[in-house]
């Protein structure tokens, strides 16, 4: 697993045998996974919807890895799980969202595991929450198990969007300096939340360099019992992924390697020029914060910020750099020199 890019692909749930082994045949015939997935218990914010086949869909998994040769993944959500997971050994399990939002819930379901050996995905928390996904996969790296890798599934959007869930690449970019040696593999399904969408997102992954993709497959969507919008069927799965670019994490090449060194000498003296920059600003506001304690003045001069965003907005050239990245890094010095100067006047 280590150095291949991954496929992972599946139903969202099993729904009968004859779902689970048509899809299976099917996905093996046209792109061969390197694991079959499919939900067996699916959990639910009310009751009354279509919550898995439980058990019985272990025996199923059980099957297809001795029929069909394809090593099996499943959601587990408690010890429970799996403790049934290994006694059908399923090769591979993955934690959800919800699951890795709650410690208690992670550390039960670490302390379960009987075999170190096993393959554990860890998809992150349905907020933007990078610690508590840390955590979770710390939590099993510090019990031994060997193989352990994370899936960045999108989290919760607080307005409506075209997409299911909101990707912020940023966070599993952090999440990769933090675990260099941890592969991070994508899940389309769940950012996109519509078929029409999966293609981009699973190029923005690669462009990424993420190690893979989990996308949901079912050999008919249109009668799925849960997520049909965004699953799609074997075949379109083997279309989506002839039709993606592949890209290379480096190239040997040493024209390429020459001209790539030299332009981040370049990047690298400009961003010393900046932190330098920033000090020297950072320096005045605190002279500034000392003069308004001074003379008893208002940290906040409203007016002062409108000007500043104004002239820095229209200073800028919009075809080089969006007027909306302009604004959020100066929205963030703002914070900070409100900050500092609230230190100043002795404020929390």
């Amino acid at each position: 697993m280590k150095d291949k890019f991954l496929i992972i692909s599946g139903p969202c749930s099993a729904e009968s045998e004859e779902q689970v082994f048509r899809t299976a045949e099917e996905l093996k015939a046209l792109v061969n996974p390197d694991f079959f997935r499919a939900g067996i218990w699916k959990p639910r914010t009310r009751p009354g919807s279509f919550e898995g086949v439980g058990q019985l869909g272990l025996q199923w998994m059980t099957r297809i890895q001795k029929e069909l040769g394809m090593p099996a993944i499943v959601e587990v959500g408690c010890a429970l799980h799996v403790k049934k997971i290994l006694k059908h050994n399923i090769n591979a399990f993955w934690i959800g969202a919800r699951t890795v939002a709650n410690p208690f819930s992670v550390q039960e379901i670490v302390d379960a595991l009987e075999n170190r050996e096993i393959t554990v995905f860890v998809k992150n928390p349905v907020h933007p929450d990078i610690e508590l996904w840390t955590g979770a996969i710390e939590r099993f790296l510090a019990a031994g198990v060997k193989n352990v890798a994370a899936i960045h599934r999108g989290f919760y959007p607080y307005e409506k969007t075209h997409l299911r869930n909101i990707p912020r690449w940023e966070i599993p970019i952090e999440l990769a300096r933090r675990f260099p040696d941890i592969r991070i593999i994508c899940d389309p399904s769940h950012i996109a939340g519509k078929a029409e969408f999966l293609h981009e997102i699973s190029q923005k992954a690669i462009n990424l360099n993420m190690a893979g993709l989990m996308i949901e497959s079912h050999f008919n969507p249109s009668q799925a019992l849960s997520d049909k919008d965004q699953q799609i069927t074997p075949n379109d799965l083997k279309i989506l992924i002839s039709n993606l670019d592949l890209r290379n994490p480096v190239n040997d090449d040493s024209d390429f390697k020459t001209k790539l060194y030299e332009l981040r000498e370049k990047i690298d003296v400009i961003d010393y020029q900046l932190i330098d920059m920033l000090e020297h600003r950072f320096k005045l506001v605190d002279e500034i914060g000392g003069l308004k304690k001074e003379h008893n003045v208002t940290i906040l001069q409203l007016e002062r910020w409108k000007t500043i965003v104004e002239s820095r907005l229209n200073y800028a050239n919009k075809d080089k750099i969006s007027r909306e990245f302009l604004l959020r890094i100066l929205q963030m010095i703002h914070k900070e020199s409100i900050q500092r100067q609230n230190d100043i006047f002795g404020l929390d």
